[in-house]
């Protein structure tokens, strides 16, 4: 071999060795990278309701636990019940503040912070589940309730539904709106308002107060949620009437907050597995409870003897006419309920053609 030929070959040689030692590197710092520990993060949620309460505690516990598991336990979240960090209308607070980074609980408790917070729950004669979920993710619901919490430093999700509640538990007969005068009901939300200009007096408690409450003669009636979580705090002991339907939350919505600043701190794709991980609860929680309503409400009947009774069409056509008249009074409160409102009424009107010409009209044919 020539010199020259000789030169070029080692100086070939050793920048494909150069080359060859960069790669090299590069894979090395990647693949040292990928073995460092990565950070991981202890989140606390708070909630409104009873430690492990069927339905809406064990609901807060599934979105707890379905986060720890997608994050592959890089986000850690321990689940408190009311009282056992903050009481039950301290959550939103607490999250707020920064106290704890997930809050669970429902929407209208906030009413006195912020008067649109309970449109985003429940309204009297107003959406089913599913159609609240239709509103919230299709018919921009979520960006309205975003900007409602927005100044509070929150990000508000649906974390649940209930479905269409029952009417309450009550220790007198409901024959006329007349019987409704100076009771003392529990009653929260828009639903108050309408027993208020009824006649009634709405009570605003916490779950764990109400058996208590309606056996001290306290309250003389109470709603809760339906059969599955009334069988649970053992209502059929103190009270003897249960009334179906629950006019006041025809599909309540629970929700989920995160503290935004929290939030924000986490990588994208954590902050995606938050919002996807709440979203497959939502869902979950509504299926749960159609399941174990209807098992919960035989028990109740067959096992504990309670008498359920119907409203009067006449009670629920006055209950209606009141609704309407407190749902337009309340949305004039302040600009943001105004322009809340509008949006879930004209959605409400639009939904509820497709909804009469396709799930109720095929209940009512498969009643016949």
């Amino acid at each position: 071999m020539k010199r020259r030929e000789l030169l070029g070959a080692i100086a070939g040689a050793t920048a494909a060795t150069a080359l060859t030692a960069c790669g090299s590197n590069e894979e090395n710092t990647q693949a040292a990278a990928a073995m460092q520990p990565q950070k991981t993060y202890k989140w606390k949620m708070v909630t409104t309701w009873p430690k492990n309460f069927p339905g809406l505690g064990t609901g807060a516990n599934n979105i707890a636990k379905l986060i720890n598991e997608m994050s592959g336990g890089r986000i850690e979240v321990k689940v408190y019940g009311a009282g056992e960090l903050v009481g039950a209308f301290e959550v939103f607070d607490a999250v707020s503040q920064g106290n704890a980074q997930l809050g669970h609980a429902g929407a209208y408790y906030w009413k006195g912070k912020i008067p649109s917070a309970a449109f985003f729950s429940s309204v009297p004669f107003g959406l089913t589940a599913q159609e609240m979920n239709a509103w919230l993710y299709y018919g921009g619901g979520m960006e309205l309730w975003e900007e409602a919490y927005k100044p509070f430093g929150l990000i508000p999700n649906p974390g649940g539904n209930s479905g269409t509640q029952m009417g309450g538990w009550f220790n007198k007969e409901i024959n006329s709106v007349s019987d409704l005068k100076g009771l003392k009901m529990r009653i929260p939300g828009l639903g108050g308002e309408v027993l208020k200009r009824a006649g009634g007096i709405p009570v605003t408690l916490p779950g764990g107060e109400l058996f208590p409450s309606l056996q001290s003669g306290a309250l003389d009636a109470t709603e809760w949620v339906g059969p599955y979580n009334d069988l649970a705090f053992g209502f059929y002991k103190v009270a003897k009437y249960y009334y179906t339907p629950g006019w006041h939350e025809p599909g309540t919505t629970m929700e989920c907050m995160i503290n935004e600043k929290a939030f924000n701190e986490l990588p994208a794709d954590l902050q995606s597995i938050v919002r996807n991980a709440i979203k497959v609860a939502n869902a979950d929680m509504l299926a749960e409870y159609t399941a174990r309503n209807q098992q919960a409400l035989q028990t109740l009947v067959n096992e504990h003897n309670v008498e359920l009774r119907h409203f009067p069409d006449d009670v629920l056509k006055e209950l209606k006419t009141i609704s309407e008249q407190v749902v337009e009074e309340e949305a004039k409160a302040d600009a943001l309920s105004e322009k809340v409102w509008a949006s879930q009424k004209a959605f409400k009107e639009q939904v509820s053609k497709w909804t009469n010409v396709s799930e109720f009209a095929f209940l009512k044919a498969r009643n016949l």
